[in-house]
């Protein structure tokens, strides 16, 4: 009787091979596959770990056609379940509301792959229970007592030993239904689409079955749940030689022939997870389409994840980040995603890694590192594939708190998904949506940085301009800088658009109550979403479509009630650097009231910062007249056009000099931050394909791309190599060479500044008056100024300010110092902190002066100055101006340290 019900199976599995093998990749036939145990019937299609000692039948392991488990809907199961108790998958954008123990016919895989029971333990082998016997079939490549072996260990993502432990597997018993389809926003109504469905005999049999039968194929749910058998079948194999192991998988386990089309699932091309992931942004992505995500897996790397050889990014799709059964410890099934030691495969040679706690960031650098050995040519010149990596791990960089030792918690606390219905909307994990508690408001322990925080991986795109077609990627994803891309993104000048790499991000523009410097927003609105093809540019758009609204929901009080400490976490400026001790609201300073745009001659909102009336000392004084707020234009721009400043575009380096931008263009954050770049430009170091864009890591402080404190500026030290620099020109600034004994001729010629004097006002001895004013101060000849910087004149924090040009003035220092407004500092007999011990020295009071000495009597438009602008405003100073007040004798600006 055994020896016929063994050959009648053969028989019926050599029938339904030949069958099979007519139509598709995928048959029936479990006789070569790894869940053939047979000692006898060895598996000719693949290898395997564990097998019977001697039993020689295929179905017993499993099936029995008497004495079966008593469980409903179970077929003819030969073993006992387990009575583990499971930690089931979670997350805060998990939207199954039923997600608990494993049900239905997930419980028959677990009864071998939760490792709890031997492989060899039935109820019946041959009429005889061994169960009751207490007995096994005998195995071998187990584990010592029969179980599942580990593979590469048990807490890999290269292992079927799953565990109890579910947290890193992806979900299983839940109901799916038109219900979770909308609560989660980017899943197929499985009551709407054909290709997912209930098995019942109305509906045929599922895939791979169905595509013999005429009907369409589906995958199937049991009792309305998804289930392990929803996406394998144990039975079945390829027989393609070109798909590598198929994981059981019912439909592809990778893209096969093209990319995916939008919206239309299709069971011949596309990789299994967008049967029921209907990622919106997804297709055209930068890690989907073919012509972006061209790069071949290393021989090594694709052995170990057992894809295809050659196997391209776009076509592993989905699993070059994710793992539905990954290593322990990660979440959202994500590849490779702890901080756990990386081992080495000494078959393969891949690298993976051994448990560990969670960490976005290890995903990413598989790819975006020189190190990753993934991709071929992976840490080559011009490699295509950014390399972030670096930025964050190199020794002595001021980097984004992006690992978990650097993050205050001390763990990832970063939570897509979180946040309420009536606050930040429904559906928030397919946007990425945060919480501002998760980001430190209410909280600064919860202050952190993930690549997840500034990218949205389903939805990136290697596009300059964030709305482009994203089937057609261009050169890099990042912004278009020089005025070439500049034109060839069909714009005029410099903007602050998001590029691709931004595209379908979260961020949040502010709403302003007052225009008063120190004001900080009232409140945010929240951008979310894809924008798709030639979507909305305009700031009300509900999705991201400027840069800085990323970076503004975590440097603002979106994500925080008192500003952050310097020094918070690990890899940040030390506390005490450009004396600031606090990061302040880049929020509240880049604001760009409509009334301080162009220049004003009365003031253009009252109250919005400078003092007016009689001040402390009996003065009085009026500092709004003739001034505005100023800003660097990353929120809008300035109005401040050449004809309003009487200067020529050349004083700034391309971009920024393009014919008509002046103050009509905008730029981005990261034209500052980002890794140190070259001195005379902000594009990093290699162009196109160099190193990295963004603020991910630097050797200055701050995230700075060239260095900036109370010297920038002096050529001695380091002068032309400022952060100012490689924006303005520093031979329209600075001063050429240390010597003083001499007039220093300008090189090229002095331009046209509106920093420069009115016509026929005060002659003074500055060279240059009528032109350049900064030219004029550095190379004033015999004992002038030689050590000219900066921050004597302007503010540390060039954010945004209550004066014109960013003006220091020290006749009206006031809250911003913890002063009371109108209050005068740097004087004979000043207490404050100077760098003189009498008082006269340079005012230091951060984060806003660092260094500053300027004191600004009445102010002038540009291009209009007058020299008694300059000097003390009276008591308690020296109340000289001008010339007097520069060459002064206690307040002199040329004999400063």
């Amino acid at each position: 009787m055994r020896g016929h019900f063994t050959g009648t199976l053969l028989i019926l599995f050599a029938v339904v091979s030949m069958a099979e093998s007519v139509y598709a990749a995928r048959i029936s036939d479990i006789a070569n596959t790894k869940h053939n145990f047979s000692a006898t019937v060895a598996p000719s299609e693949t290898t395997r770990t564990a097998q019977a000692v001697s039993e020689s039948q295929i179905c017993a392991f499993c099936h029995t056609p008497h004495g079966a488990t008593n469980e409903a809907r179970t077929p003819l199961w030969n073993r006992t379940l387990s009575t583990a108790t499971y930690a089931p998958y979670n997350s805060s954008s998990l939207d199954a509301t039923d997600l608990g123990q494993p049900e239905g016919k997930s419980k028959l895989c677990l009864s071998c792959h939760d490792g709890t029971l031997a492989l060899g333990s039935v109820n019946v082998l041959n009429r005889v229970e061994l169960k009751k016997e207490g007995r096994d079939i005998p195995f071998q490549g187990t584990r010592p007592d029969g179980s599942i072996p580990d593979g590469h260990g048990e807490s890999t993502g290269f292992t079927r030993r799953i565990g109890v432990d579910l947290t890193n597997d992806h979900p299983i018993s839940f109901t799916f239904d038109s219900a979770q389809a909308m609560r989660d926003g980017e899943l197929y109504n499985p009551e709407v689409e054909l290709h997912i469905r209930e098995r019942s005999p109305g509906n045929g049999p599922p895939f791979p079955q169905s595509q013999h039968t005429g009907v369409a194929g589906y995958l199937p749910l049991e009792d309305g749940q998804v289930e392990c058998v929803t996406c394998h079948d144990p039975h079945i194999r390829s027989d393609d030689p070109n798909e590598g192991n198929i994981k059981f998988l019912r439909v592809n386990r990778l893209q096969r022939h093209a990319e995916p089309i939008d919206g239309q699932f299709n069971a011949d091309n596309d990789i299994i997870c967008i049967s029921c992931h209907d990622k919106e942004g997804w297709v055209g992505s930068a890690h989907a389409n073919r012509l972006a995500a061209d790069e071949t897996y290393q021989l090594p790397a694709g052995n170990l994840r057992e894809f295809p050889r050659d196997t391209q990014v776009w076509q592993a799709s989905c699993l070059n980040c994710h793992d539905p059964h990954t290593v322990e410890g990660s979440r959202r099934i994500l590849r490779e995603g702890t901080d756990g030691p990386t081992r080495i495969d000494p078959v393969t040679g891949g690298k993976f890694k051994q448990g560990g706690e969670h960490a976005i960031e290890e995903v990413c650098f598989a790819c975006h590192s020189p190190d990753g050995d993934v991709l071929v040519g992976q840490g080559g010149i011009g490699f295509q594939v950014p390399d972030v990596k670096t930025d964050f791990v190199t020794p002595g960089n001021t980097h984004m708190p992006m690992q978990s030792a650097d993050q205050r918690a001390g763990r990832e606390v970063h939570s897509i998904g979180s946040g309420r219905d009536g606050v930040e909307g429904k559906t928030r994990g397919q946007d990425f949506v945060e919480s501002p508690e998760m980001m430190g408001k209410g909280n600064l322990m919860n202050r952190h940085v993930e690549c997840t925080d500034c990218h949205n991986p389903h939805r990136v795109a290697k596009n300059r301009m964030f709305n482009a077609n994203n089937a057609i990627p261009d050169v890099e994803g990042t912004h278009p800088h020089t005025p070439t891309d500049i034109v060839a993104s069909g714009l005029l000048m410099h903007t602050n658009l998001a590029s691709g790499v931004l595209r379908g991000i979260t961020g949040v523009e502010p709403v302003y109550g007052s225009a008063a410097f120190g004001s900080d927003p009232v409140s945010f609105t929240l951008k979310r979403g894809d924008p798709g093809t030639g979507g909305s540019t305009d700031i009300g758009a509900p999705h991201v479509t400027r840069e800085y609204q990323v970076c503004l929901k975590c440097h603002s009080n979106y994500s925080y009630d008192t500003p952050p400490p310097l020094g918070l976490h690990g890899g940040s400026t030390a506390p005490g650097t450009n004396d600031m001790y606090e990061y302040t609201n880049q929020a509240m300073e880049y604001q760009a009231p409509r009334a301080h745009m162009g220049e004003q001659s009365s003031s253009p909102t009252p109250g919005w910062g400078p003092f007016v009336g009689v001040d402390g000392a009996g003065n009085s004084v009026d500092f709004e007249e003739n001034n505005h707020r100023s800003w660097h234009p990353v929120m809008d721009r300035t109005g401040r056009t050449a004809a309003e400043r009487q200067a020529d575009p050349d004083v700034w380096r391309t971009p920024f000099n393009i014919a008509g931008a002046l103050g009509e263009q905008t730029m981005y954050c990261t034209d500052c931050h980002g890794n140190n770049t070259a001195s005379d430009t902000v594009i990093p170091n290699g162009g196109v394909n160099g190193e990295v864009w963004g603020p991910h890591g630097s050797q200055n402080n701050f995230l700075l791309k060239g260095p900036w404190n109370d010297e920038t500026g002096r050529l001695a030290l380091g002068g032309g190599n400022g952060l100012c620099f490689r924006c303005h020109d520093f031979d329209q600034y600075g001063r050429q060479s240390e010597a003083n004994s001499t007039l220093i001729p300008p090189t090229p010629s002095a331009l046209a500044s509106g920093f420069k004097l009115a016509s026929g006002s005060s002659v003074g001895c500055i060279d240059f008056k009528l032109t350049n004013l900064h030219l004029g101060h550095n190379k004033v000849s015999g004992t002038g100024v030689t050590r000219f910087r900066c921050t004597l004149c302007h503010i540390a924090v060039p954010h945004g300010w209550k004066n014109k040009v960013f003006l220091a003035n020290l006749n009206d220092v006031g809250l911003e110092a913890s002063l009371a407004p109108g209050t005068q500092v740097r004087y004979l007999g000043f207490a404050g902190k100077t760098s003189k011990p009498n008082g006269t020295g340079r005012y230091y009071a951060g984060p806003y002066y660092n260094g500053a000495a300027l004191k600004v009597n009445t102010f002038s438009r540009s291009g209009a100055w007058i020299e008694t602008g300059c000097g003390s405003s009276g008591s308690p100073g020296n109340g000289e101006l001008g010339f007097g007040w520069m060459a002064s004798a206690d307040e002199s600006c040329a004999t400063l340290p």
